[in-house]
Parts: C-alpha cells; structure tokens; sequence
C-alpha cells in the first residue's frame, strides 16, 4: 500500500500562495488604513500579482510536481507547460483587471468629490474588500489548472467562483448589480451541485479522485467496487457521472443552453469585474473542463467528444446571433455586446476540445485551445479597457458613444479597431486570423468537418458586428466634446452652461490599453512561438 506522506514543492506553489496570502494582508491593512491612503491596496494588489507572475519564470521547464504520494505516482498539483500558460493569461488577466479597477476607483473619488459626497455615501466598492475578493479568486483561477485530482478541481473552481458573487454586487446601492449577482449566483450553484452528483458517481465507479486513477479506472473497474452493482450497471453509473459533470462545467463557461445568465451580469457588474469574469473565469473553467475530459474521462471520448462538439455549435451560434442583435443605441450596449461576444469565443474554444476526442494526440489539439484562449484573453481585456475609458465620459455604455472616436482619442480608437479585427479574425489582428485558422484545421484534421462549417459561417455572422463597431470609430461625430463619441471632456458641475473640462486618462488605465495593444502586436508578430509552447501541454 503506497505512503499517504505528501511531499510540499514551495516554489511550485507559489503563483497561488503569493495571491491567497496577499488576499489576507490586504483585508487585514484595510483595517488600519485611513480613507485617504486606502488607494495603496490597489497599488499592492497589482504589484503582488506582478510577482506571482514572475514566480512563473523558474517553472517554464514544466516537469514539477508537489502533494504526491511516496513515489509520485498521483500528484494533487503538476506545474507542467500546461498549467504554467493558463497561469500565465489568469495572473495576466488579473493584474490588468486590478488596472482597470484603479481607474474606475479614482473616478468614483473623483465623481463624490465632484457632487459633495462622502466616501461612506454608499456609492462605490469598498476598497479593502473588493482587493480581497480580486486575490481569492485570482488564486482559485491560478490553482485550478494545476490540479490533478477531481476534489481539488472542484473547490479550486469554487474559490474561483464564489469571491465573483460577490465582486459583482459590491457596488453598493446598485440595484443592477445585485440581480446580476443573483443570477450569477443561482446558476453557479446548480452548476456546483450537478458537478458534485457527477463526480460522487465517477468516484463510486472508480474508487479514486486522482485524474489520471480515475482514466485507469474507467478503462479497467477495480474488482470490487460499487457494493456488488453488476459491472454492466457500473459502467452506465459511471457514463452518468460523467455526463452530469460535463454539464456542471458548462453551467460554469456558459455554453449554451447554460449561457443566460452571462449578459445580465456582465451588464451589471462593474466594468472591471466584467472583464474579469470574461477572460480570467472563462480560463478557468476551460482548464478545468480540458482536464477533465482529456485526462480523467480519455476512455470516455464516444461519450464526451459528440457532446462537446454540438456544445461548440451550440454556443458560437447563439453567442453571434445575440451579438448581432445588439441595439446600437442600447444602455449598456458595448458591454452587452462583448458579453455576447464571449459566448460566441466560448463556441470556437470548444472546437479544439471536440476535435481532442478523435485525434491519438491530443496534446497538440489542446494547444491549440489555449493559444486561442490566449490571444482571446489579450484582445478581450484591451476592447474592455477601452470601453471603461470611453464610460468615464458616456457613462450610458452604448455603442452609439463610439461613434467618431478617433476624432477624439485617435490612439484609443486605433487600440480598439485593432482588438476587435483580431477577434474578427481579420489583418491587421494578425493572430487572431492565426487562432481561428489553427481551430478550424484542428476541426478539419480530426474529421470534423460538420463542426468547421458552422464555425465558418459563425464567422461570417461575427464580421458584421465586430465590422459595424470599428466603422463607427471613425465615423464622424454627432456634435462635439462629450456628446460626440464619448471624447475627452467632461461637464464641469457648478460651470456655466457649455463648459466642459478635458478628462485625464488614469494611469492604470492607459498601462491596460498599452499592455494589451503590445501584447496583441507582439503575438502578431510571432504567433507560432505561442502555439508552438502550448502544444507541448500536458505532457
């Protein structure tokens, strides 16, 4: 019988221990700090998940491995090529959403200024919990790649998902938000409950929780499990489980039909939060659904690869046909759109997926899943920062505000026209043109072709809104200053009538947009260097 004694690597863990104990510190400082100095968490927060992103560099070779048996046989955590990417865009996407949120911070201080107000009016998030619930769940995104047993998995989504409650009705009085969070939160609980019956039936046909047991489990039944069920009862308890916890992950990356709750709560959670969840959760819960199925349920692939692959068609198609009937002049209409968009995204990251459940390699397939997540991830996070620049001064949010943007913001136009055509899939945005060619052939190569030609024309339909919106940057506005695509200028409260004052553009914002435009020029630049590393996943 193998030693239960667990070996502890401390370098390996460290891309989650630095969030999870930051998270701590910060709650803690808030209680000592004043009002005034509160704006130092923010600035920690960004500088802790800076660091925890450079941890990454020492573990780039990917062969390490800690809470494992006397022999190392079954690990809880494996910090191989894999994990180490989807670290790299969950620690990536956090340090740019704790960016946007500085901005969004110093414009509530300034708006309560503006109008009188106090700091405890019941307006903005409070500061110290809102850095705390950004860590948490930072750190359950981080460690969820890296897990390697089901009970692991499953409680590194929930401190994912759980601090997201709460991140998106922290905004006080907001009425909006709560029933966004309400929504959020009733389907992530289903979501939690079927995955736990699903995973209680795996376990009961198994015998073990560790991903790579539970494969030889499926394959060869250990004798004597199940209290004496027949071994064909067994295998269809086991079929269950493994369709019941399929269809809780979907719950979590809103693949359709489990994707209405995603417009309402990126609508009514702050912008930074929005971003968040689009990019830092989606990753999350793909790795973990890419684990599951590739790993865990491999002798399972007749069973989890057709319905993986109608969720793909199912998802993109809803996902575009939503974003096209987006109303330009809507409230709320950019960010209803990129949410979406996400759906849409969600469908394509499905495909490789899909393909992996045919293919005798699928790391290579997988690959391609995550360097589409991403050049996504980057893209995603940089059209949102433009969004919250452009809401400073059109806080409605629609898309009409867009309008005649370069005339105002020619770098903040030209950064967003870039983003969307790589989401589009056309040049200049280079790499997402690449992505969507490597998903499609991964679809083509693994016989698939169904599911390429609703990709296809999926891709179609995404041109005419991502097209319509990047027209409309450079359209000619209806007025001037800050009626006129939500330009730089802002009315000054108490000025006469006609007045308006220029708006400076907050430091963590302008960082978000320049980092992600540099990154999304830089992959397109050299994208097979990223699909070449993420291809070598899961060794």
């Amino acid at each position: 019988m193998p030693s239960l004694v667990q070996s502890v690597d401390w370098t390996a863990l460290t891309p989650v221990v630095i969030p999870a104990a930051l998270a701590v510190a910060v709650l803690i400082a808030d209680l000592f700090l004043p009002q005034g100095r509160k704006a130092l968490l923010g600035w920690i927060t960004v500088a802790g998940f800076l660091a925890a992103g450079l941890t990454l560099i020492p573990l780039r070779d990917g062969h390490r491995a800690t809470f494992c048996q006397t022999g190392g046989t079954h690990c809880s955590y494996a910090a191989d090529h894999f994990a180490l990417v989807i670290q790299v865009l969950v620690l990536g996407g956090a340090l740019l959403t704790a960016l946007l949120s500085l901005a969004s911070e110093t414009a509530e201080t300034a708006e309560r200024a503006g109008t009188g107000e106090t700091a405890d009016s019941g307006e903005g998030p409070p500061s110290g919990e809102y850095w705390f619930l950004l860590l948490s769940s930072a750190a359950g995104a981080a460690l969820l790649p890296a897990s390697r047993d089901l009970a692991t998995l499953l409680v590194a989504l929930e401190v994912t998902t759980l601090p997201a409650f709460a991140l998106v009705a922290l905004r006080r009085g907001d009425k909006l938000a709560g029933e966004a969070s309400l929504k959020f939160f009733l389907s992530s609980v289903t979501a939690t409950a079927v995955s736990l019956l699903g995973i209680s039936f795996v376990y009961a046909a198994t015998g073990t929780l560790n991903l790579s047991g539970v494969a030889a489990g499926l394959a060869h039944p250990p004798p004597g499990l199940g209290g004496g069920i027949p071994a064909g009862q067994l295998d269809h308890l086991a079929k269950v489980g493994v369709a019941l916890t399929l269809v809780g992950f979907a719950f979590k990356l809103a693949a359709a039909p489990f994707h209405f709750w995603v417009p309402d709560t990126y609508a009514g959670a702050p912008l930074p939060v929005a971003a968040y969840l689009s990019v830092v959760g989606k990753a999350a819960g793909f790795s973990g659904l890419i684990l599951i199925t590739v790993i865990a349920f491999r002798p399972y692939q007749d069973v989890w690869g057709p319905v993986t692959g109608v969720l793909a068609a199912l998802t993109m198609t809803v996902g575009n046909v939503g974003a096209l009937r987006q109303r330009p002049d809507s409230d709320r209409g950019a960010v209803r759109l990129l949410a979406w968009s996400s759906v849409g995204q969600a469908g394509y990251l499905l495909v490789p997926l899909a393909a992996a459940s045919s293919t005798d390699d699928p790391a290579h397939t997988i690959g391609t899943t995550v360097a589409y997540a991403l050049m996504y991830g980057v893209v995603n996070l940089g059209a949102f920062a433009v969004a919250a620049l452009v809401t400073r001064t059109a806080p409605r949010g629609r898309i009409t505000d867009y309008r005649g943007l370069y005339a105002s913001r020619p770098l903040s136009a030209l950064a967003l026209g870039f983003f969307l055509l790589c989401l589009a899939g056309l040049p200049p945005g280079v790499i997402g043109l690449f992505a969507k060619v490597a998903v499609f052939s991964s679809a083509v190569g693994a016989r698939h072709g169904w599911l390429a030609v609703i990709m296809a024309v999926n891709v179609v339909i995404a041109l005419v809104y991502y097209l319509r919106w990047t027209a409309l940057l450079f359209a000619r506005g209806e007025g001037s200053g800050a009626a006129a695509g939500g330009g730089g200028a802002r009315v000054v409260a108490g000025a006469p009538a006609g007045i308006v004052a220029p708006v400076r553009t907050p430091i963590g914002l302008a960082a978000a947009i320049a980092l992600t435009a540099v990154a999304g020029i830089a992959l397109s630049g050299a994208p097979q260097i990223v699909l070449r590393y993420a291809q070598g996943t899961l060794l």
